[in-house]
């Protein structure tokens, strides 16, 4: 019997070149949506699915193995290695991102959830100059990002001052890192990653993202065509001639942007950036303010920010309220608030948005030590609540991200460089001090 020509070689290679230019097609077009999902025929498959495995394991290694006791010395250096059948999974400081992730409110069952489901991750496709591969969970609720060794050892040699940040700023709009770690196949290259969370979650009805630096050198981007469903991340230019409206809580967001930055100066880094998108807000997200259950809710989630349930004897995390601190706190902050909302229902039918205990320096209310000193603010009820705040229309998300850049001799040079390139404008390549005034400054010109 003879064989079938489908199968001869020359067919075969036919095919081959054929799968691969449609292949091609689609990546070019997905390129420009941004965002597209890592297939088995995706370069990164492997990769991910290794991802999945080795995080599976390393988060069941942190649950079976939840410390009894604060957060020690020896937790920082942890380092503990799980060998997998084609890679080694390497998890670093694991017991501490546990416990910042119990702090948000996060169990290690959801957070497995999301980053081991059987649903592909998302490759993000930005305008970014790094070499860095972005990946999203396909709920969008996690971004995994890979990153150098230097990079790395930075994040690692100054976690415990990030993590003492947090705590003392739980409301911080820094980039909350939940895990560090590296995949070891045999005879590649390492690869190092970090787990962080979105900004931008939920994101089904953001209508515009913006990265600010605060700068006008190369802070221009194309927008996408009207009416396109391209993801376009724009920059500091794109937002020229609009603000932030906030009214009561742009104060806070004042105070925060200068805690943040100026411990970011400390770090003498410089060239993080500010996210920012907005979506309208639908008319029960405005009036749900006016609701005493919600402010209930929103206030314990503002007292303590861990708010869903954490394992008894659990490790100390950043932000967190002894119990009866927590009920005084609560009853005070609730009986305030309800007065509040009952005067503004009686004299007239503006909606709720924050606290008067909750506008951040400048208020006239009765101070709460504890929540002036940490800068807290009435947290919105949802499942991303430290990088929302809600003004009288928008929804805005913020948050500060990209905190690597050390300003080293060879950023100084840069710097030089790009005063003679650049005369008389504003870039991305200065000192620290400078970058941090400049970002705050941005920030108090494009809110209200």
């Amino acid at each position: 019997m003879e064989m079938s020509a489908a199968g001869s070689p020359g067919t075969g290679r036919h095919q081959h070149s054929v799968k691969r230019r449609r292949w091609g097609g689609l990546r070019q077009q997905w390129k420009l949506l941004g965002l597209f999902e890592i297939d088995q025929q995706h370069e990164f498959y492997s990769l991910t699915c290794m991802m999945k495995e080795g995080l599976s394991a390393a988060i069941q290694n942190t649950s079976n193995s939840a410390a009894t006791t604060e957060v020690s010395d020896d937790d920082f250096r942890s380092e503990v290695s799980q060998i997998h059948k084609d890679f080694t999974m390497q998890t670093f400081a694991g017991p501490v991102f546990s416990s910042l992730r119990g702090s948000l409110g996060m169990t290690e069952q959801e957070y497995e959830q999301s980053l081991c489901s059987d649903s592909c991750y998302l490759q993000f496709i930005s305008n970014s100059k790094s070499k860095a591969d972005f990946f999203l969970t396909n709920d969008k609720r996690f971004f995994l990002k890979t990153q150098n060794k230097r990079e790395i050892k930075f994040l690692l040699s100054n976690l415990k001052i990030y993590m003492e940040h947090l705590r003392r700023y739980p409301h911080s709009l820094l980039v909350k890192f939940l895990g560090v770690h590296r995949i070891k196949v045999p005879h590649r290259r390492k690869k190092y990653f970090i787990v962080m969370q979105s900004v931008f979650y939920p994101d089904d009805r953001i209508n515009a993202r913006y990265d600010i630096k605060g700068c006008e050198v190369s802070r221009w981007t194309e927008p996408a065509p009207e009416g396109s469903q391209i993801i376009v991340v724009l920059k500091d230019l794109n937002f020229e001639e609009q603000r932030i409206t906030l009214d009561r809580q742009r104060p806070w967001l004042l105070r925060q942007v200068e805690v943040d930055t100026h411990f970011l100066r400390r770090l003498n880094v410089l060239d993080y950036s500010l996210l920012l998108a907005h979506q309208p807000l639908q008319n029960d997200e405005r009036h749900q303010s006016l609701s005493f259950a919600t402010l209930i809710v929103r206030t314990k989630k503002s007292v303590n920010p861990g708010s869903s349930p954490v394992q008894a004897g659990a490790a100390a995390v950043p932000g967190e309220v002894p119990q009866d601190d927590s009920i005084l706190l609560l009853s005070e902050w609730d009986g305030r608030c309800l007065k509040s909302a009952q005067a503004r229902e009686a004299s007239s039918s503006s909606t709720l948005h924050t606290c008067p205990e909750a506008a951040g320096p400048g208020s006239d209310a009765t101070e709460l030590p504890d929540f002036r000193a940490q800068n807290r603010r009435l947290l919105p009820n949802l499942k991303n609540p430290l990088h929302v705040i809600d003004g009288p229309e928008q929804r805005y998300f913020i948050g500060i991200i990209d905190i690597f850049t050390v300003y080293s001799f060879k950023k100084r040079l840069e710097h030089l460089w790009k005063r003679l390139r650049h005369p008389g404008r504003s870039f991305s390549t200065v000192s620290p001090q400078k970058y941090c005034v400049r970002l705050c400054q941005w920030v108090q010109d494009h809110t209200k």
